[in-house]
């Protein structure tokens, strides 16, 4: 894709995943080093309290989630709920996203991933997740023809997400107005009941697509400490 060649040149800053320790308790999941039934491994940035993740794993259980959450008292709702539902294609993560990506996750091993309602980083626009220089590292991660999927009720927000994906990231994408019965997360269905308008992207990663990253990882030997 020769539009790699121009991305590498328009950003300013350059993620340096090597500078990231392991989370605590650090831990790589069963599904990620013995996926014996080869099952696609999805990925979902801000959990919350699962409320999308436990619905979408009942729902494809020929899918596995890895649902990562930082905040300790939306993670210890979700872990409560997820272990009652005890689903095995599920695995509730409390850690911050970025750090337990860069040591958990392989190139091109990850089928989808999903960013529902993120925080919004209206005072911070550098912390928006197509902003950041990690964002490349997060599409190396993907494999070809996989999908990031980023939903807020924030039209600014989606505007910028949108310009970037096409003129940045040099990648396809489409974006749609969510439906109103829609109920993935507590905050869409709150945003919706109120008369909000919410958006989604989808964000295609094409055949052939390349990144600085695409031949980068820890090995799990150097991830115990």
């Amino acid at each position: 894709m020769t539009d790699n060649i121009e991305l590498t040149h328009r950003q300013s800053r350059v993620f340096q995943p090597e500078k990231l320790s392991p989370p605590r308790n650090f831990i790589i999941p069963n599904i990620i080093t013995n996926n014996k039934d080869n099952l696609p491994l999805l990925l979902e940035i801000g959990a919350g309290k699962g409320k999308h993740a436990l619905s979408f794993v009942s729902k494809n259980p020929n899918k596995h989630l890895i649902a990562i959450e930082r905040t300790r008292n939306k993670f210890d709702a979700f872990a409560k709920l997820a272990d009652l539902q005890n689903t095995s294609n599920l695995n509730a993560i409390h850690a911050d996203a970025i750090a337990w990506i860069v040591h958990a996750i392989a190139p091109s091993s990850v089928a989808k991933i999903f960013i529902l309602y993120p925080n919004p980083e209206q005072h911070n626009p550098n912390q928006q997740w197509l902003n950041m220089p990690f964002f490349e590292f997060l599409l190396s991660r993907l494999q070809d023809d996989g999908e990031v999927v980023l939903v807020t009720n924030i039209e600014s927000y989606m505007d910028n997400a949108e310009q970037r994906a096409t003129e940045v990231w040099c990648l396809p994408n489409t974006r749609y107005q969510v439906p109103i019965d829609s109920q993935r997360t507590h905050f869409e269905v709150k945003y919706l009941a109120r008369g909000e308008t919410c958006w989604e992207l989808s964000i295609h990663k094409p055949q052939g697509y390349k990144t600085r990253f695409d031949n980068w990882h820890i090995s799990y030997d150097c991830t115990k400490k």
